[in-house]
C-alpha cells in the first residue's frame, strides 16, 4: 500500500516524522513524502496558480515544495504521478478542531485529495503548553488508528479528520477512539485596536465551548475524537 505523506509545518517538523514513522510501522507499506519546505499553518486550501512551484528534492520518493499542503498533494498527484492508495496529513502540532477545519494546512492537504478521489486523512495533536509532547507516542497512537480506519468505508468526497488529546508523556495505552462531528460553537475572536491597526487574538484556546458529542469535547477530554467530513 503506497501512502503520499504531506503536512503543514514543513517537511523537517517532527510531527511528519512521527506520521512517517507510523506508516512504516504498517507491513508492506511504501512512503512517498511532498510536503512543504517551510511551515504554511492557518493557509487554508490555498493554492499557487501564478507563480512557479520549486520542488527540492530530499532522496528518493522525498520532496520539500515552496508551496502550500494543497500544492504538495496536487503535485504528488498530477507532476510526480505518486499514485498512492492513501493521502496522509499531519501530524499537526496543535488540535484542528471545529473552525479550524476550514484554516487548516493540515486538513486541506487531505481535502484537496479527496477531491480527487484518493482516500485520505488530517492527523492533529491537541497541545496543552505546559506539557511536552511525545511524539513517539503519537507515532504509535497513528499507526493503530490508521489500521482501524482502513477497516471503514469512505465514501467519494470523504474524508477523516483526527485529533489526538494531550497526555502527559510516557507510556500511556491507546485513549479511546471516539466518532464525534465538528464543534459548531466558534473561537472566541477579539481584537485590540494600536496604531497601526487592529490586532486579532484569541481567548485561551482551551476555553472553547464543548458541544456535546463535538470534537471539542472528545479530545479536550482526552480521547481520540475522529470525523468524518465532507468536501
Amino acid at each position: 500500500m503506497h501512502f503520499l505523506l504531506t503536512n503543514d509545518d514543513g517537511i523537517d517538523a517532527p510531527g511528519i516524522a512521527a506520521l512517517e514513522k507510523a506508516v512504516r510501522m504498517i507491513p508492506g507499506a511504501r512512503v512517498s513524502v511532498v510536503a512543504p519546505i517551510r511551515e504554511h499553518s492557518m493557509c487554508g486550501h490555498r493554492i499557487t496558480t501564478h507563480s512557479p512551484l520549486r520542488a527540492e528534492p530530499r532522496g528518493e520518493g522525498r520532496w520539500a515544495v515552496e508551496g502550500t499542503p494543497a500544492d504538495c498533494v496536487r503535485l504528488g498527484l498530477f507532476a510526480f504521478e505518486l499514485k498512492p492508495d492513501w493521502v496522509l496529513s499531519g501530524i499537526n502540532a496543535g488540535g484542528n478542531l471545529g473552525q479550524d477545519i476550514h484554516v487548516s494546512g493540515t486538513c486541506a492537504g487531505a481535502r484537496e485529495a479527496s477531491y480527487h478521489g484518493v482516500k485520505s486523512a488530517a492527523f492533529s495533536h491537541y497541545l496543552i503548553r505546559e506539557l511536552g509532547v511525545d511524539w513517539d507516542r503519537a507515532a504509535r497512537w497513528t499507526q493503530e488508528v490508521l489500521l482501524h480506519l482502513q477497516t471503514r468505508e469512505l465514501h467519494d468526497g470523504e474524508y477523516w479528520c483526527v485529533n489526538f488529546p494531550h497526555h502527559a508523556p510516557g507510556e500511556l495505552a491507546l485513549p479511546t477512539m471516539r466518532d464525534c462531528h465538528p464543534a459548531r460553537s466558534p473561537l472566541p475572536v477579539s481584537f485590540r485596536l494600536g496604531d497601526d491597526g487592529f490586532h486579532h487574538y484569541d481567548a485561551r484556546y482551551a476555553d472553547r465551548v464543548r458541544d456535546p458529542e463535538s470534537d471539542v469535547a472528545v479530545c479536550f477530554g482526552g480521547e481520540i475524537g475522529i470525523s468524518k467530513l465532507r468536501v
